[in-house]
């Protein structure tokens, strides 16, 4: 895999939401834009849970056609930040497929109750190209079997690990917090979820990616690397945390 589409799929992966765009009901012919988080689903597809009667959600159910922009945090010079352009089709998410909804709700615990009261629902974005950019003149174009990792971790497993982790082991989440110099909050770490090159801390509301140094593939792998990263000597520069 080349550098820029490891870069495009971390920047996918560490983000929690980005700009959907729709094509316009009310304004024929006019893109709508709309902030909206996200998290990933089994298949590495952005899923997004949007209210029927939301502007955005109407424009889907007539074109499926959309897009989502995610960004690099802001910097000094925004035309040298990383960003991400994911065409794709939106479709409803399958009965099926209702499971994987706890994963959102896992990073985004207040969704749950306006999820039942205000009538929204879950989509998936199934991507068709993607644009990186890596700073100015840094294009590049992919398909989506480039960029788009399915997670190795099943729902059921990786669901298994985070009740776990969070009844048993906060001192542990607490130690990855100082080793990863995250910023201090008065409230306690949650894990949220993992898959295969990174587990994922909720400090409040903000979602904060931790790399393995070594990718995992399974419950027993992971169960290693959350072992190991109790150490401060797994915390070599290489392995920074993204926030």
């Amino acid at each position: 895999m080349s550098d820029a589409a490891l870069a495009a799929r971390t920047l996918l992966a560490r983000s929690t939401h980005g700009v959907l765009a729709t094509h316009s009901v009310a304004q024929p012919g006019y893109p709508l834009g709309s902030v909206t988080p996200f998290v990933l689903d089994a298949n590495g597809c952005p899923l997004i849970l949007i209210s029927s009667i939301a502007q955005h959600t109407r424009n889907v159910q007539a074109d499926v056609r959309c897009s989502l922009t995610v960004t690099e945090p802001a910097s000094d010079d925004v035309q040298a930040a990383g960003r991400l352009c994911l065409l794709a089709d939106a479709e409803p998410l399958p009965a099926e497929d209702a499971a994987i909804g706890e994963r959102y709700f896992a990073f985004f615990p207040d969704a749950r109750s306006y999820h039942k009261a205000h009538d929204f629902a879950f989509w998936r974005l199934r991507p068709v190209r993607l644009r990186y950019i890596g700073g100015f003149g840094k294009i590049h174009w992919f398909d989506p079997a480039t960029v788009i990792r399915p997670n190795p971790l099943s729902w059921a497993d990786e669901s298994r690990a985070v009740q776990h982790m969070n009844a048993d082991h906060q001192a542990a989440l607490r130690s990855y917090c100082r080793h990863a110099g995250l910023p201090e909050s008065d409230a306690d770490p949650v894990m949220a979820g993992a898959d295969g090159e990174a587990l994922y801390l909720r400090l409040g509301h903000r979602i904060h990616r931790l790399p393995f140094n070594t990718p995992v593939t399974n419950l027993d792998e992971l169960r290693q690397a959350t072992i190991a990263m109790c150490q401060a000597t797994y915390w070599s520069p290489q392995a920074e945390a993204c926030a």
